[in-house]
């Protein structure tokens, strides 16, 4: 017969070891939903970016969400993906942000 104090030690020890397993799984389905919503954005910005026409001040705000649209959306890339589709995926969306910040920083001042 096991003491009742094993036991509840065994007890513990079960539960904690369910906890960690459940960790990483909990963040993989948080990520994958995060990389999906970051996916939509950044279709969005770029079908806005599309879409701009008007004066220049409509412009440079559309130009100025896109810049931070890609700058969330680096930061989940960053996160939540690996390899070769991380290095993808964060250089086509930072370009994209530098390049936009470069545009800004001529045709917008003052709007």
């Amino acid at each position: 017969m096991i003491p009742m104090d094993v036991k509840a030690k065994w007890a513990a020890a079960a539960m904690a070891g369910l906890v960690l397993s459940l960790t990483p799984a909990r963040a993989d389905v948080t990520c994958a939903r995060d990389v999906l919503v970051a996916n939509s954005m950044q279709r969005q910005a770029i079908d806005q970016l599309e879409q701009a026409d008007g004066d220049d001040a409509n412009r440079c705000r559309v130009w100025r969400r896109h810049v931070e649209t890609m700058r969330r959306v680096a930061s989940v890339y960053g996160r939540c993906l690996s390899g070769a589709e991380r290095a993808a995926k964060l250089a086509e969306v930072q370009t994209s942000e530098k390049d936009f910040s470069g545009i800004i920083r001529t045709r917008c001042r003052g709007l």
